[in-house]
């Protein structure tokens, strides 16, 4: 069990790269990013299909999900320079709280 949940923290900063690859890839018109973009996707949802044969579908899709969302919002403010306003901000500590709760409910 113990593995299915450290593969799953993969998946899930697997996702923040391959979100954040994304707009690097500016549409999969620049090669390399397109490149690490992809490889990012298919380890994301590889380990994310392997951490499932363990975990919960709910509790591990859900956590997934929360890495690459929290992940990605963090990243966007801190190198695109998206918004930080305290809504925001309040709203991703509340999505951190929603992941350590699905996490001690499993």
């Amino acid at each position: 069990m113990h593995s299915a949940w450290i593969m799953l923290i993969v998946a899930g900063l697997l996702e923040v790269g391959w979100a954040i690859g994304l707009k690097a890839s500016e549409g999969f018109t620049r090669p390399l990013p397109s490149v690490l973009t992809i490889a990012a996707m298919a380890g994301s949802f590889f380990l994310l299909a392997r951490a499932m044969q363990v975990l919960p579908v709910g509790t591990a899709y859900g956590i997934w999900v929360g890495i690459g969302a929290l992940g990605t919002v963090l990243l966007g403010i801190l190198i695109f320079g998206e918004s930080a306003s305290p809504a925001r901000l309040v709203s991703v500590l509340l999505l951190l709280a929603g992941l350590v709760g699905l996490k001690l409910s499993a």
